[in-house]
């Protein structure tokens, strides 16, 4: 697997290991985003908000739990495939859901969700539960459990609810994690190339768990996002880079557009 970067500013911010910096005028400006090649052809991410992505890969262009009004995914097509990983208001939203979808889009999403969906966008939808596997366009699709295991934040995301995904393509295994902490599913999974690691307080995890995850699965490239917490729980990415050291890349994308917090 090989990787191309676009508009980047390399940097050794981070105490130790390969870090990546992408400055957030100059990414957004130019639509840019991260190219990996798989056996197919190019994966392309872009980072959207917080815990949105889009992909356009070689089996289509894949959305990953868009939210916010949909002049943010303007530029990236319509959707082939929607990935929604639980009910949290910053992973799924019916109105921009149906703002975005197409005649022929289909959505993928965990049984909780699938349950709220409206009837016409349930018509286009798939149910995964934890555990299951299934397949678009010859892409294989894994719905791994996310959830909290620490007490005090089981109440966000019980065991048994909520989705992250490995999607295969033909060379390249990318994991979203959703919102979890650094579960033994997490730390099971093999063959990572892409990860994007969720980590703010008190929903998810901390910097110092979500790094010793990555040092036990060894994704060859980490994202974190979904960093921005309530109550000082927002997770420094810099700061998760240095203590991932050289175990994986990290790259610090611009999920943010300044100080704002997601809702």
């Amino acid at each position: 697997m090989t990787t191309t970067r676009r508009h980047f500013l390399a940097t050794s911010a981070a105490a130790a290991g390969a870090v990546t910096l992408l400055p957030y005028a100059a990414m957004a400006a130019a639509h840019a985003g991260d190219v990996y090649a798989t056996n197919a052809g190019d994966v392309t991410v872009y980072p959207i908000d917080h815990a949105s992505i889009v992909m356009t890969t070689p089996v289509g262009t894949l959305y990953v739990d868009p939210i916010g009004d949909a002049s943010l995914y303007a530029d990236h097509g319509t959707p082939d495939l929607i990935l929604v990983t639980h009910e949290h208001g910053d992973h799924y939203n019916a109105e921009t859901l149906a703002a975005i979808v197409g005649e022929n889009t289909q959505i993928i999403t965990n049984p909780a969700v699938f349950a709220m969906l409206p009837d016409d966008l349930k018509a286009k939808a798939t149910e995964m539960a934890n555990g299951v596997s299934g397949e678009y366009n010859g892409m294989a699709i894994d719905a791994i459990p996310a959830y909290n295991i620490t007490e005090d934040r089981m109440k966000y995301h019980p065991q048994g609810r909520d989705n992250g995904y490995v999607l295969s393509f033909d060379g390249l295994r990318v994991y979203v994690s959703g919102d979890t902490e650094d579960t033994p599913e997490m730390r099971a999974l093999e063959n990572i190339d892409v990860a994007f690691i969720s980590m703010n307080l008190p929903f998810t995890m901390d910097k110092d768990s979500a790094a010793s995850a990555v040092a036990e699965f060894m994704p060859t490239y980490v994202y974190p996002y979904h960093y921005r917490g309530q109550n000082g729980g927002t997770q420094n990415p810099e700061e998760f880079a240095a203590l991932v050291g050289d175990t994986a890349t990290v790259v610090i994308a611009p999920w943010y557009a300044g100080d704002v917090m997601p809702g």
